[in-house]
């Protein structure tokens, strides 16, 4: 079998998609459906735990992106999450896809569901970590509690996602500390942090998002995973028990004493 490349040992590529460059990833041995991966808020190639990566790439061919924006991708962040679905699609048909599996967390379950909506035989199946539904409960208060964590970390010298994505018990700050130092392991062509305007701008569309109407996602037949910690802080958990229910084709996990990266 042929060695697969770390994801922090691979090169970064740039691809013309909907009127401008996008920075990306790809890793595993292609074959076989590809996988999209949709990350966080605020997040860029850099904030891809390596560990599930490099798991996922050992079965999967599988590409990871900045949004528009973003990293060293080009143009302007967008003001709304269908925007932002809008580019993945351009962005997946630009590298000849007819179809894929999506794995997306927080956001980019946000993301992964708008693109469902413009584009649903696009998308074979999809794994969403700890997001929730248009509409859903608590998305809307994502801004304070972002920016609150963002103080919490600046008055304690961590990163806010010690704060946002994990418990903090024990264990918690136990698997915190382990993560943030997998985020560390990529030593050269590093990525550079995201800026306060595009998080200004993303926190926007996700309030938005999270007032408009609920959609019907009875309509996706798809095979759809839902995971998520007990805790999540950032996309109550309970957005994860509705989404499940009301994706006729859904399997949910949720993992005892985690909270929103609960999949770290």
């Amino acid at each position: 079998m042929t060695q697969i490349t770390k994801y922090i040992d691979t090169p970064t590529r740039q691809l013309a998609a909907a009127g401008t460059t996008f920075a990306y990833r790809t890793v595993g041995q292609p074959g076989g459906v590809p996988v999209i991966y949709l990350n966080h808020l605020a997040s860029n190639l850099y904030n891809a735990d390596p560990r599930v990566v490099d798991g996922l790439a050992a079965r999967h061919h599988l590409t990871l992106l900045d949004y528009r924006g973003v990293g060293q991708s080009g143009g302007t962040q967008p003001d709304s999450l269908a925007a932002m679905a809008t580019d993945v699609v351009a962005f997946i048909k630009a590298l000849g896809y007819a179809q894929v599996d999506i794995v997306a967390f927080s956001m980019g379950g946000f993301i992964a569901q708008e693109v469902l909506e413009q584009a649903p035989q696009l998308v074979r199946k999809l794994v969403l970590a700890g997001t929730g539904p248009r509409g859903g409960q608590g998305v809307s208060n994502v801004v304070g509690l972002t920016y609150w964590d963002m103080l919490r970390g600046l008055l304690t010298l961590r990163d806010p996602k010690f704060y946002l994505f994990f418990t903090q018990t024990a264990r918690g700050k136990a698997a915190a500390w382990q993560y943030l130092a997998r985020l560390k392991e990529r030593t050269v062509n590093r990525d550079e942090p995201v800026g306060l305007g595009v998080l200004q701008k993303q926190l926007k569309a996700i309030v938005d998002w999270g007032h408009q109407p609920p959609a019907d996602l009875s309509r996706f037949t798809l095979p759809v995973l839902i995971v998520n910690g007990d805790h999540d802080r950032m996309v109550p958990t309970p957005n994860s028990y509705d989404m499940a229910r009301r994706f006729p084709n859904a399997e949910l996990v949720i993992y005892e004493d985690a909270g929103h990266g609960g999949v770290f």
